[in-house]
């Protein structure tokens, strides 16, 4: 099975299901970015939580197996139409140069990991208008000098 028709199978079982996300990785013990993460075939399931993910969504064994087949993380390098995801590109676009001199600033040259990484997402309420609370947490990788 290809991670698409994965991603697929498992859209559908959610959709059935009538859970949400926070629902269903409260229900499997993970967090609920990293388990929609994988559910969009982005990121590996451990075995571990791989029996209670299929049991929560009756998905098959096909399924199972893809869970924890390691992914191609490889994406459409143009820039996205939808509109949520644009706008994320939007926030690094404004703000990548500012992000990029304050991390280097406060830690010295190198990188966040996207390995070594968490992502929250919140909503909090506000008289106006909701905000949307994104919290990434990512390892501190200096480069070497040799």
């Amino acid at each position: 099975m290809k991670k698409i028709e994965m991603t697929e199978e498992i859209m559908a079982a959610k959709k059935h299901s009538g859970l949400s996300w926070e629902e269903i990785a409260a229900k499997v013990g993970i967090s609920p970015v990293f388990l929609t993460s994988v559910a969009l075939g982005m990121n590996s399931l451990k075995p571990e939580f791989v029996p209670g993910f299929c049991e929560v969504l009756g998905l098959s064994d096909e399924v199972a197996v893809a869970l924890q087949e390691f992914p191609n993380k490889k994406w459409d390098q143009t820039v996205p139409t939808d509109p949520l995801i644009y706008r994320l590109y939007e926030v690094v676009g404004v703000y990548g140069g500012t992000i990029k001199e304050i991390v280097h600033e406060k830690f010295g040259d190198g990188i966040m990991s996207a390995i070594d990484f968490s992502m929250d997402i919140d909503k909090e309420e506000n008289p106006a208008g909701d905000r949307v609370k994104i919290t990434m947490n990512g390892k501190f990788l200096p480069y070497k000098s040799w």
